[in-house]
């Protein structure tokens, strides 16, 4: 197992901001749960979604505890299976986070009744019925799940769950590691929708439980764009492809004015078969009207493309990942 994050100095700035961090990501997940989606029989896939499905049918085990019924296990198979590259921090949120989701839960219903129905109604004595405006809710809960997963992964943890069925199947069944998450989080929502949709082992079917999978689906879509925004940021950068025959005009304003670097590439017009050099520029996106008005200003016949780069590493941008660093695709 992995515990170099422990043995760091607990009097670093590093250490405790990353477990605050990641204790933030656990919060925000729970609350996003337990306000938002559970109330409201969304099932979003994963150990939780499960969770969801198994109160539903046995409502006085709260969802919470599914998840440490159903994610102990996985857990031992993956320090079993993964050794030193399964983290002490996915161990510590695993675990944080259903105990935060009972603690949440017991405060915000009034009962062991009310916890037992997940009523809406009684959530937070009836302040944060949201049962009209479904939709809303749903995007509310899937950007603070989105965001406290984004900050758990950015510590280089998990909380478990379906990623380690994800992990196992591309191990052992050579399925890739989004396809395996897929195919996991796709088997809970069927699941959901047999269950809570079509009421088959529950005594009250939901009256809307054809829309309770479309918005479950929809919560893990905008889940998943917001963990992959919190771990890789907007594309903030943009790349330039300019074609003209006044370079020494153009490498002066990139050098000088614009402080930055650029690449020529060796080119050939298809229709002339002339050979001449393209200038390959990456800049941040508010320097783009800069660059074309200067552009413009030195050579109008210039050709130019700009495109979005996703990513940029390098003096002047972004520093390259570390070794282990989890990437959002």
């Amino acid at each position: 197992m992995n515990t170099k994050a422990l043995l760091e100095p607990m009097g670093s700035w590093p250490w405790w901001r990353s477990w605050t961090l990641i204790l933030l990501g656990c919060i925000l997940i729970s609350a996003g749960f337990v306000l938002f989606i559970n109330p409201y029989k969304f099932v979003p896939g994963g150990i939780y979604g499960m969770g969801i499905v198994l109160h539903n049918i046995f409502p006085s085990i709260q969802v919470g505890t599914f998840g440490y019924m159903l994610d102990t296990p996985l857990l031992l198979i993956g320090l079993l299976v993964f050794g030193r590259q399964f983290g002490m921090r996915t161990l510590v949120a695993a675990l944080i986070t259903p105990g935060l989701m009972n603690i949440l839960t017991r405060m915000v219903y009034p009962n062991e009744a009310a916890i037992e129905t997940l009523d809406p109604t009684l959530l937070l004595n009836g302040r944060l019925d949201l049962s009209n405006d479904l939709l809303f809710t749903c995007l509310i809960g899937s950007v603070l799940i989105g965001v406290g997963l984004g900050l758990v992964v950015r510590q280089q943890a998990t909380t478990g769950g379906t990623d380690i069925i994800g992990m196992l199947l591309q191990k052992y069944a050579g399925v890739k590691f989004s396809t395996g998450i897929f195919l996991a989080d796709g088997f809970v929502v069927l699941l959901g929708l047999i269950v809570i949709g079509f009421g088959i082992g529950i005594d009250k079917p939901a009256s809307n439980g054809w829309m309770l999978t479309l918005y479950s689906l929809l919560e893990i879509y905008v889940s998943s764009r917001v963990v992959a925004y919190v771990l890789n940021g907007a594309s903030y950068d943009k790349l330039l492809f300019i074609v003209s025959d006044h370079h020494a005009e153009l490498k002066n304003f990139i050098i000088n004015d614009l402080d930055r670097g650029a690449t020529y590439l060796k080119a050939k017009g298809m229709y002339t078969d002339r050979e001449r050099d393209m200038i390959f520029l990456v800049v941040s996106r508010k320097e783009v009207r800069l660059v074309q008005h200067m552009i413009k200003e030195i050579d109008p016949q210039a050709f130019v493309v700009v495109t979005d780069a996703y990513e940029t590493f390098g003096e002047g941008f972004k520093p390259f990942p570390e070794k282990n660093a989890t990437q959002a695709e």
